[in-house]
């Protein structure tokens, strides 16, 4: 038996165990299942220009258990309409649709009517250009080697179906390669990386006075007093310490449609709404639990803060964030109900997420403008208590004494990284220590840890670099 035959098989037992044990779940899970797809593929072939076919095959690809299930969806995607619509056995459906601007959307029967967004207002970045428009090809031969390596496919699956690799040292691109079809400009799916932005346009309502770290939450339903929601803070939103029930989002399979978490993405309109409806299994601050629906109640305090609707978070993230980092190919998706959908649905260039990097190695700093409240780069990478995978309060993290972060140094990575991630292979590390961004973008399965590559590949890119910063010294 081969091993990815076994792997198939493990997955497909964890699967439809979970499904024997939820039958009130597993009735969900042909909308789950295809809203997921659905949105996935509107997204990349609108916005990002990716063919469907290719994108939904690389997708399926990384999520173990998926193609137990994938051969029975049909998919049509209609270029005139722009939209996608996935059905499951004739039982799930889920439409999204495309809008200029906005992304795309998951209709669930309400009327989706187009919004008015800011114009592009010419504003100057902040942030020194970290290339010229011409593709960087790797400046040294031993850069050259892991980045080669990183789009090599093993001759088994799983395989990595590498995307973009970027690597940002001292502020300017020393090396960035893409797949086929993918260029310097083409906005990709940093999935669960949005979080990372989330966080940061968190902290830009702090420095303005306009939200505090370690007080309540301003969500309305949570405001009496006796409710037990009502202690919520930011912090426990952003560390996933909230001890709201909706299940767990660090599995990216066949079985976790299941979680709670995941009919919020895929099956309700207004997707904070249903995560404040949640009630706690655990006192606020105790337990660590990694899932979607505490970025998407930030994201909703951060619609509440900018103005109320869609344009006025586009607006304030373009002012505020993404204007001054140049950050010129960033598409923010939403819900129905006008809410960004902060979990896991920004789309930017591989260049735009190194720019966003690098105002993390800068401290929060852009052209001697604080973007970020001091401390808020060190806040953000510090360990959370409990949190087994290494995370901080919006990023991954290597400091402190995590299994996560010990296996990771224990694999090459630095002490000091930190990082935003996002599922089946997408990352944004940060290295202050050799002033180095590394970007990776791809669909690669979670598991086994090392099926992306990535290991390898910011072990030899920081040997490469440092190697490359010696020479040069010596000359």
């Amino acid at each position: 038996m081969t091993r990815r035959k076994l792997f198939l098989i493990l997955a497909a037992t964890t699967a439809f165990g979970a499904l024997a044990l939820s039958a009130a779940r597993a009735r969900d899970v042909p909308e789950v299942a295809t809203g997921f797809v659905a949105n996935v593929i509107c997204s990349e072939t609108f916005v990002s220009g990716l063919d469907p076919r290719r994108n939904l095959t690389e997708t399926t690809d990384a999520m173990p258990g998926a193609g137990l299930i994938t051969w029975a969806m049909d998919t049509e995607v209609d270029l005139d309409r722009k939209d996608v619509t996935v059905t499951l056995f004739g039982l799930g459906r889920s439409h999204a649709i495309y809008r200029e601007g906005m992304g795309c959307t998951l209709d669930h029967g309400e009327t989706l009517g187009e919004i008015a967004l800011p114009p592009l207002r010419p504003q100057a970045a902040l942030l020194p250009e970290i290339a010229g428009p011409a593709l960087v090809a790797p400046q040294t031969p031993q850069l050259a080697a892991p980045i080669d390596r990183a789009f090599a496919e093993p001759a088994e699956p799983p395989f990595r179906h590498t995307r973009a690799v970027l690597v940002l040292k001292d502020g300017r691109i020393v090396a960035e390669r893409y797949a086929d079809g993918i260029g310097t400009d083409t906005p990709l799916l940093g999935f669960s990386a949005t979080k990372s932005v989330i966080s940061a346009l968190i902290g830009i309502l702090m420095r303005d006075g306009k939200l505090a770290i370690d007080r309540p939450v301003p969500i309305a339903a949570w405001q009496d007093p006796k409710d037990p929601r009502h202690a919520i803070t930011v912090d426990q939103l952003l560390r996933h310490t909230a001890g709201l029930a909706l299940g767990s989002s660090l599995q990216a399979s066949l079985a976790s449609v299941l979680e709670p978490v995941n009919r919020m993405k895929f099956m309700e309109s207004d997707m904070a709404a249903f995560a404040e409806s949640a009630p706690l299994e655990s006192a606020p601050g105790r337990v660590w639990n990694y899932h979607d629906g505490n970025y998407l109640i930030l994201s909703h305090l951060i619609r509440n803060a900018a103005g109320g609707h869609a344009a006025d978070v586009m607006r304030f993230a373009r002012e505020e964030l993404f204007g001054p980092l140049g950050m010129r190919n960033v598409v923010m998706q939403f819900d129905a109900a006008g809410t960004p959908e902060g979990s896991g649905a920004m789309m930017a260039s591989a260049r735009d997420w190194a720019r966003f990097g690098q105002l993390y190695l800068d401290d929060g700093m852009a052209g001697g403008k604080r973007i970020l409240p001091e401390g808020w780069v060190k806040y953000s990478a510090s360990p959370t208590p409990r949190a087994w995978v290494g995370i901080g309060a919006g990023f991954w993290t290597d400091l402190g004494d995590s299994f996560g972060a010990n296996y990771r140094v224990a694999h090459g990575w630095p002490r000091d990284a930190f990082f935003a991630k996002g599922t089946i292979g997408q990352y944004v590390i940060i290295v202050p220590s050799q002033h180095l961004v590394i970007v990776r973008l791809g669909r690669s399965p979670n598991m086994p840890p090392e099926a992306d590559g990535v290991f390898d590949l910011v072990r030899d890119v920081v040997t490469a670099t440092s190697a490359s910063a010696r020479l040069a010294g010596g000359n």
